[in-house]
Parts: structure tokens; C-alpha cells; sequence
């Protein structure tokens, strides 16, 4: 009687095979995903987008900056779930990277819209009531319009990892091959331009910060054009004398030590007044104690051409966190 000998799997058809079954799980979720996102564009499109509209409690200007593109990118989602319900993912994919610059747009917009949400919520009675009665309907359950502004944005970086994932599990010689490959591309390039418009407003969310606490004649534009790190009370260790606790804010360029105003002070009391700028690119660090990682903080010495700065914490962590960002901007002004 014969044996029946099992026949070995070829290791290209099972790479395959693998390719395909992932292909296949990218391209349902990439579907599935995107139903519940032309929903969810279609409520704020319909309730809130077009309602404002038609009854004029937001004038044009401020309807424009709190909502941006939303139809637009409502209308290109529109455009693409028929291409991925027949499964036509390169075509469909490949025909959305013209609407890609809606997305780059209200990236743009975001700090703004979130801006006129906020005012428009403090100063405008009507828009207030408008929002509470909309928010409640049980179509957005539970969600509010500034949950669902953030949208666009959050499934760009879907969108970023779906196309690559698919184009990633397709073969060569499969006919969408180079449609996904040019669409994942100009996808993952324009999550990239959003992520760098995201920095950057955040950034100038913490410079308008930093210079609202500073006060005085020097303060006025020290935080303009400059990239914020960090900031935290340290102890200023003298050559004699008792260490003074310092408030200090750290730039990519610059080093800004500054003292609280007198609690009684009239006109500026809970700000700060600069008392010096450290260049970084002048800056050598060195940890003179705090290496072990003990619960006993550490030391940190700065050197300056004409100065030198001993600062003191006696939290480990963040005086590891000073180091590593003071490290930062030192390297970045010495590349």
C-alpha cells in the first residue's frame, strides 16, 4: 500500500498568498472605514454646514473659517465609495489624489476654525442654542461639532496608512500595482504636509502662551519666529549663597530665564519678568551630578562665553527632561 507523501509548499505561492489575504483585509477595512466617514461628513454637512447657512446665525466670514472645505471633502469621499465598493481600489484611489490640497487647506484652517468655535460659543447666544439642540439629535451619538471637526484630518492619516498597506501587498504585475503606488505616495506626502502645518500651530499655540506671561519692555517680541521646547521652575545654584528658583523657557535658539512679578503688583501680577537670553549655540552642558537615576534630582552646569549657569532640580525626570531638550537645541544650532 502506497504512502501518501505530503506535497511541500512553494515558498513564493505562500508569500503570495499572505500578500493577498492582507491586501484583502486592507481593502474591507478600507471600505468599511470609509462609509462610516461619508456618514459622519454627510451629518455635519446637512446639520450644522448647511442649517447655519440657510439660517444666517453665522455670517459668511465666520461660517467660512469655522467649517473651511467640509463640502468639498464631503463631495470627494462621494466620488471614491463607489470605486471601492466595486473594488476598483487603484482607479478610485488614484482619481481622490486631486482633492488631497481640500485636505492641506483646512489643515491650514484648523487653528482658525477652532478660534471662531470658541468665540462663536462665548459671544453668540443663538449659534449656543443652535449647537446644544444639533449635538443632542441621536444621529451624532453623544459627539459634538468640536469632536467632529478634527475628521478630515484624522482619516487623511488613514487614508495614508490604507493606501500604503494596499499598494505594499500588491503585486508588480497586478494591474492597479502602479495606481496604488503613485496614490499612496501623494497620500503619504500630503499626511506629511499636514503633520508639519499641525507642528507648526501648535508651536505658535505655545508662543502666544510663553508671551502672554512675560511682561515688561524686553518681553515684547521674544518668543516671535522661535520653536518652544520647554519650560519648568529650576533652581539657580550662585557661587555663594542660597539657590533662587527661577521660572526658565527653553527655545530651539535661546535659553530665557525670567523671575514671578510680586503677587500684589497692580497691573502684573502672575507674569514673569526677563532677567536674561542664553544663546544655545554658544551653550556647553554638562550633568555635574544626576546620573544614577536616584530620587535625589541633579545638576546641571551651562557654559557660556562670559557666563556660567549651575541649575539645580531635585526631580530626577525632570531634570532629565531639561537635559535631553537642552541637548536638542544645542544640536540643532550647531548643524
Amino acid at each position: 500500500m502506497a504512502s501518501s507523501v505530503p506535497r511541500a509548499r512553494c515558498p513564493v505561492q505562500e508569500q503570495r498568498a499572505r500578500w493577498e489575504r492582507k491586501r484583502t483585509r486592507t481593502a474591507r477595512e478600507l471600505l468599511e472605514t470609509e462609509r462610516r466617514y461619508q456618514e459622519q461628513l454627510g451629518l455635519v454637512a446637512v446639520y450644522f454646514v448647511g442649517i447655519l447657512r440657510a439660517k444666517g446665525t453665522l455670517r459668511p466670514p465666520e461660517h467660512q473659517a469655522l467649517f473651511g472645505p467640509w463640502e468639498l471633502i464631503y463631495g470627494a469621499s462621494q466620488e471614491l465609495l463607489p470605486y471601492l465598493e466595486g473594488g476598483h481600489w487603484g482607479q478610485g484611489l488614484e482619481g481622490f489624489c486631486p482633492h488631497l490640497e481640500l485636505y492641506t487647506q483646512y489643515a491650514a484652517n484648523a487653528e482658525r476654525s477652532r478660534t471662531t468655535l470658541q468665540e462663536q460659543l462665548k459671544k453668540n447666544k443663538r449659534f449656543r442654542t443652535f449647537l446644544q439642540l444639533q449635538e443632542g439629535r441621536p444621529e451624532f451619538g453623544g459627539l459634538q461639532l468640536q469632536d467632529l471637526l478634527p475628521l478630515p484630518l484624522q482619516r487623511l492619516q488613514q487614508y495614508k496608512n490604507l493606501a500604503v498597506a494596499l499598494a505594499e501587498n500588491t503585486g508588480p504585475n497586478s494591474p492597479d500595482h502602479q495606481q496604488l503606488t503613485r496614490a499612496a505616495w501623494l497620500i503619504s506626502e500630503t499626511a506629511q504636509r499636514l503633520h508639519t502645518i499641525g507642528q507648526k500651530q501648535k508651536n505658535d499655540q505655545h508662543l502666544r502662551r510663553v508671551q502672554a506671561l512675560l511682561s515688561g519692555c524686553q518681553a515684547k517680541g521674544l518668543t516671535s519666529g522661535r520653536w518652544f521646547l520647554h519650560q519648568g521652575w529650576l533652581l539657580v545654584v550662585p557661587p555663594r549663597g542660597e539657590p533662587r528658583s527661577r521660572m526658565f523657557f527653553l527655545f530651539s535658539d535661546v535659553l530665557l530665564m525670567a523671575k514671578p512679578r510680586p503677587p500684589l503688583h497692580l497691573l502684573q501680577s502672575g507674569t514673569f519678568a526677563c532677567q536674561a537670553l542664553y544663546p544655545m549655540a554658544q551653550c556647553e552642558l554638562h550633568r555635574v551630578f544626576g546620573h544614577s537615576g536616584g530620587p535625589c534630582g541633579g545638576l546641571l552646569s551651562l557654559s557660556f562665553p562670559h557666563e556660567k549657569l549651575l541649575l539645580m532640580s531635585t526631580d530626577q525626570e525632570e531634570l532629565l527632561r531639561w537635559y535631553h531638550s537642552l541637548t536638542l537645541a544645542i544640536s540643532s544650532q550647531k548643524n
